[in-house]
């Protein structure tokens, strides 16, 4: 079970091609100008079940991939890349928005299904928006702190490396 905030069927702001994207209520970080501050509270929201939401996906063969913003991602780890997993045997490609930096969820990646949700993930959107750093700009993020990471080459390296989107 997922407790969500919203979700997008047909996105195009959120990753690369035409996304699923879903929003995961609850947030520890509580970024000074956040675009989604109701996603905050982790007893708002709706509580659904992964295979609602894996229909929903299967439904729109138009999908390139699944976005899983927030919200923290990372605090609903093991539930969500119990989904991506599915959601990778459909061939669609996942991209992940966290406030934590890829450093320390590598660090803790045995924790919490930490390690599970990034292996499942092609592309990681890191770190905390930064309101003084906005930028309109920017494809895929708020800030210019954000980065867009390649989880593979990441987890090969055994460090950050940006990636390069289709």
């Amino acid at each position: 079970m997922l407790r969500i905030s919203d979700t997008v069927n047909d996105s195009i702001v959120d990753g690369p091609g035409l996304r699923f994207t879903i929003f995961v209520q609850g947030c520890p970080h509580h970024c000074k100008g956040c675009h989604n501050p109701q996603t905050h509270d982790f007893e708002a929201g709706t509580v659904i079940n992964e295979l609602e939401l894996l229909e929903r996906i299967r439904s729109n063969p138009l999908l390139d991939g699944v976005t899983f913003s927030g919200g923290e991602p990372f605090c609903q780890a093991r539930a969500l890349a119990t989904l991506g997993r599915e959601i990778r045997k459909l061939g669609l490609n996942i991209m992940t928005y966290t406030g934590y930096e890829f450093e320390f969820l590598f660090q803790h990646r045995a924790e919490n299904g930490i390690g599970e949700l990034l292996e499942v993930t092609d592309w990681l959107v890191d770190g905390p928006f930064v309101e003084e750093l906005r930028s309109l700009e920017l494809h895929f993020r708020g800030s210019s702190n954000q980065r867009i990471l390649d989880v593979k080459k990441c987890f090969e390296a055994g460090c950050a490396v940006e990636a390069v989107l289709p």
